[in-house]
């Protein structure tokens, strides 16, 4: 029974109509919770996030970037194909030199939010 989490039932059968009315009214739309799915699933992949934070840094040319992660350049432009895509990072031209960065504070947010409860669970050993 070892790594297996014992999740908790509730045994009545009142419904709180309070708490169920407050929760529907304040539920976003179909549309909107599926586009935020589909954003998570950006940060389901462990290189994808390895770019972010490099890129929580500073802002990297591709060249950086497969350096700091000790990958290709190509497989570091696919990655940030799909990060542009989300719109989670941005990219600026200065010469022949593409730097990327977090596409805005809510990116660093997200990802420091993440990465402090991840850091607090181990903290706790759960």
């Amino acid at each position: 029974m070892e790594g297996k989490i014992k999740v908790e039932k509730c045994d009545c059968t009142i419904i709180h109509e309070d708490v169920v009315e407050r929760a529907t009214k304040n539920m976003p739309n179909e549309e909107l919770l599926y586009d935020l799915a589909e954003l998570f699933k950006v940060f389901g992949d462990s290189t994808r996030v390895r770019i972010l934070c490099a890129l929580d840094e500073a802002e990297m040319c591709v060249c950086d970037i497969a350096s700091v992660l000790n990958m290709t350049q190509s497989a570091i432009s696919h990655q940030l194909r799909v990060l542009k895509q989300a719109r989670l990072v941005k990219n600026r031209r200065d010469g022949k030199v593409v730097y990327y960065s977090l596409d805005d504070e809510h990116v660093r947010t997200i990802f420091d939010d993440g990465l402090a409860h991840i850091k607090e669970q181990e903290e706790r050993g759960n």
